[in-house]
């Protein structure tokens, strides 16, 4: 009824009252229900307590246990075992038990998670252990359990060599699964720690800004994530709702393909972008990038990095440099092929098309031809591993791994479908694969971050802040800085 309500009036143009709790926790998001597998959706799943993985992360990034209480590692770095919490039940009433996490992770492996990543052989389970085999030393895995692609789900999810249904061990179970915008939860009584407050939630992917905050301010949403700008600065001053602002591990950035562009090139475009203007006019933001990774970042920023700037003119000369003379229609051109930049980006970030639009008039303005194709973000991978992307504008979270070196390990050694296109630094990679594995000697994270700065496989913009709005009918939201969890079991309606 509350929502058939909203959708009439937002269909009539007609100004929405604040509606009455319906006892539903509604989240609304930008980002659509891709399937039942985590592998697709787990980011969401995550969020909406249905899945768990092994181990879990505090906000400051410290490794806590999850569905396993504790783990341990051979003296030759080869073996890791897991021991499971006792008693745990999946939604359809089966144990979790070490066959059925380790047939879990092994699908997770095989069909693109990011245990694939990693130098894992083999896992098995027997009672209440998992045993991963490994053919060299990974000190990191226990943090790449914690990515939502290797959250545990029941062995019945899987039917017929693909994920059929979401069942999980989370504090929700799903009543009803409707992708690509919906899902419905209940409590699940079997769950084995702190019961959820609230007896139903339900997950809403909504793509418009314009209309999440619509819902946020007519009561409709009780947690909206991902405001624009705008919507954010509107909200700040609506009845019933609390707006909130945190710094989070993700950067705005732009991909390019290194085969394209080569490093000199790259350095001309990063001149020609405005940072600190985008970060002011568009994202409201005290500041752009200066390099990678942000502030709060501890030991990934660098202050003594020579800060990314702003400079039409240097762009235009490192462009010359590069070998890029302007043709006959006034279009740098180089070996006979004019510089025509397709930025690719999705409106799932209102921010973004936005914010390519700026670059478009950036890079016209240094004498290249762009044009903005904003489109579905699967198009990113897809036109990576194609090989027909130019460039890509999003988003990218560094800490989907507690560790950044699991970002790194996946986008820059040596490239993937989020991070480095047509790029090759066998020196980083190995020093890469050094940290994962708990060899790296002193200060290789400091030359990691100067090749990032120097070589500019992407281009950084912007560091994020994560805009979202609770209503003042529940108390208890969880702002976590690794976008892993909203607390919702621990939600309660305000005043219970």
């Amino acid at each position: 009824m509350k929502r058939s309500l909203l959708l009439a009036l937002l269909m009539t143009g007609t100004a929405v009252p604040a509606l009455a709790n319906d006892g539903v926790l509604d989240v609304v998001a930008p980002f659509e229900i891709k399937g039942a597998d985590p592998i697709t959706s787990g980011n969401i799943l995550l969020k909406m307590d249905v899945v768990e993985t092994l181990v879990d992360a505090k906000a400051d990034g410290t490794l806590v246990p999850g569905l396993a209480t504790d783990w341990s590692v051979s003296s030759d770095g080869l073996t890791w075992s897991f021991t499971l919490r006792d008693g745990v039940t999946f939604h359809d009433g089966s144990a979790m038990d070490g066959p059925a996490v380790a047939e879990t992770l092994n699908w997770s492996r095989g069909n693109g998670g990011l245990l694939a990543k990693t130098p894992v052989e083999g896992i098995e389970g027997d009672g209440l252990t998992v045993t991963m085999t490994l053919s060299e030393p990974f000190a990191m895995l226990p943090a790449m359990l914690v990515e939502y692609r290797s959250a545990i789900i029941a062995p019945s999810s899987i039917q017929d060599g693909a994920v059929s249904e979401v069942v999980g061990t989370g504090p929700y179970r799903v009543t009803e699964f409707s992708p690509p915008t919906n899902m419905q939860l209940d409590a699940y009584d079997g769950y084995w720690g702190d019961q959820a407050a609230i007896e139903k939630a339900a997950y809403h992917g909504v793509s418009r800004a314009e209309t999440r905050a619509l819902m946020a301010e007519s009561g409709d949403a009780d947690i909206t994530l991902s405001l624009d700008p705008a919507s954010y600065t509107r909200l700040e001053n609506a009845d019933g709702l609390n707006v909130v602002s945190a710094a989070i591990p993700r950067v705005l950035m732009l991909k390019v393909n290194g085969q394209t562009y080569d490093a000199a090139t790259r350095k001309g475009l990063s001149l020609a972008i405005d940072r600190a203007g985008i970060a002011k006019a568009v994202l409201r933001y005290d500041t752009g990038a200066t390099q990678m990774f942000p502030p709060g970042m501890a030991g990934w920023h660098d202050d003594a990095l020579e800060p990314l700037s702003y400079d039409p003119e240097a762009a235009k000369a490192a462009l010359a440099d590069a070998g890029w003379e302007l043709n006959s229609d006034g279009v740098l051109e180089r070996d006979g092929t004019p510089m025509e930049i397709e930025i690719l980006t999705y409106p799932d970030r209102p921010e973004l098309p936005l914010v390519a639009a700026v670059l478009e008039q950036a890079f016209a303005a240094v004498g290249a031809k762009p044009v903005i194709n904003s489109t579905n973000f699967s198009e990113i991978p897809a036109k990576h591993n194609d090989g027909t992307l130019s460039t890509a504008l999003f988003a990218r979270n560094f800490a989907l791994v507690p560790d950044p070196v699991g970002t790194l390990l996946q986008d820059y050694a040596p490239g993937g479908d989020w991070g480095a296109m047509g790029w090759v630094n066998e020196t980083f990679t190995s020093q890469v694969k050094a940290m994962a594995a708990g060899t790296a000697p002193d200060g290789t994270r400091e030359e990691l971050v100067a090749t990032l700065q120097a070589e500019l496989p992407v281009l950084p913009i912007a560091w994020y802040q994560l805009n979202m709005a609770v209503s003042d009918e529940v108390d208890g939201v969880v702002v976590d800085p690794f976008e892993r969890t909203l607390g919702l079991s621990r939600v309660t309606w305000a005043g219970e």
